[in-house]
């Protein structure tokens, strides 16, 4: 500092030529006309050493993308920094929005920090899962389950049914229903048909109401699919990770729309209308390429019938009815099917001498060895 002002102080007597000056002081012509410039515009303290930081930069967040950033984290609070650009991209497309990490370091700085859940400890081996059918388009697969039975506000209790397009993750339904039964959930399946058309597959759990530990698993609500023309497809007992991704979005749910739970079942159901809508028609999902599932989803060609269709079984199998217990009469003797068949027909093949393999639709039952009167595992003939 010292130096810089006895050079501009020498200067400025006019008895010195810059030139000499910097030969004396050992500083470039350039840096001594630099200091009798700052000299002028601001005297001694000018001579201070200045911040070498930039005075803009090319990738600089304006005040008014931060506080757009802002108002959409309040509209959205559960959301991820991701997911809050692709919204904003996706609405604006003009604009120069920041990278999610970018915008996960404003938000980290301008919130309170959130609580995360330890992880597991060490690492886990994949669970070896069975064939599922892949889908390839818009209702080649719908699945379905029970979130979880939660106690609301006034002491019900809430059992939330969620049926999903697997493509598109499109939220078909979202009920909160008084049980798992199936007089509470063919009514919710019957509007979904209604309104979205059949699929071609649905995917469930082995719970109830969608599978009994009847023959093939068969329940009242799978039976009444299988008339519509639907596959009916099951993940394997104890493993959820098959159906991982309706996993997630129960997470999601749970977070969102339960967290207190609401006081009566008709102020849970808004919330869970909320979501979905906000869920199909905003929020962006990873799998999709940050499209949200509205823009990829259509409704299934195929309608709801007004009647189920006849059912009609090769003219050389034997074909009984099954009384409203589920059982059949063969060859004069009741035999016991399922009760989730009652009052429908089913159909005998017979594979070998007096060996039959039972169906109904074109679904395999069981095989019955009539010698024995049981039904049999094919490995033990």
């Amino acid at each position: 500092m010292d130096e810089r002002a006895a050079l501009v102080s020498e200067y400025l007597t006019g008895l010195w030529t810059m030139g000499e000056l910097c030969e004396r002081f050992a500083v470039s012509p350039k840096t001594g006309h630099k200091w009798v410039r700052r000299y002028h515009e601001g005297g001694r303290p000018a001579l201070l050493d200045r911040s070498r930081r930039p005075h803009g930069h090319p990738a600089a967040i304006s005040d008014r993308i931060l506080r757009r950033l802002l108002d959409t984290r309040a509209r959205f609070p559960h959301w991820s920094a991701g997911k809050l650009v692709t919204w904003l991209a996706r609405r604006y497309p003009r604009t120069a929005w920041p990278c999610r990490s970018t915008a996960y370091t404003l938000l980290a700085r301008t919130e309170a920090p959130r609580a995360r859940r330890p992880g597991p400890r060490g690492t886990r081996a994949p669970a070896t899962v069975r064939a599922l059918t892949e889908p390839l388009s818009a209702n080649a697969v719908w699945t379905t389950d029970f979130k979880g039975k939660f106690r609301l506000g006034d002491g019900s209790y809430c059992h939330p049914l969620t049926l999903r397009d697997g493509f598109s993750r499109f939220v078909l339904r979202c009920d909160g229903l008084p049980a798992e039964s199936y007089p509470c959930t063919q009514p919710r399946f019957a509007r979904a048909f209604a309104e979205f058309g059949v699929p071609e597959c649905i995917r469930s759990d082995n719970g109830t109401p969608f599978a009994s530990t009847g023959l093939a698993g068969l329940s009242r609500l799978s039976v009444w699919w299988m008339q519509l023309g639907i596959r009916v497809e099951r993940i394997a007992p104890g493993c959820p990770e098959q159906n991982g991704s309706h996993e997630q979005f129960h997470r999601v749910l749970k977070r969102e729309t339960t967290r207190p739970p609401a006081r009566t079942a008709a102020a849970q159901q808004r919330r869970f209308d909320a979501f979905r809508r906000e869920y199909n028609h905003e929020r962006p999902h990873d799998a999709l390429a940050g499209a949200a599932p509205a823009s990829l989803y259509r409704p299934a060609e195929r309608r709801l019938p007004r009647t189920l269709p006849p059912i009609d079984y090769p003219q050389h199998w034997e074909v009984r009815g099954a009384d409203s217990s589920g059982v059949i009469t063969f060859h004069g003797r009741p035999l016991n099917v399922t009760r989730a068949l009652a009052n429908q027909d089913v159909g005998l093949e017979e594979i070998d001498d007096a060996l039959w393999r039972v169906w109904f639709l074109a679904t395999p039952l069981g095989h019955f060895d009539e010698r024995r009167w049981r039904w049999v595992r094919p490995d033990n003939w």
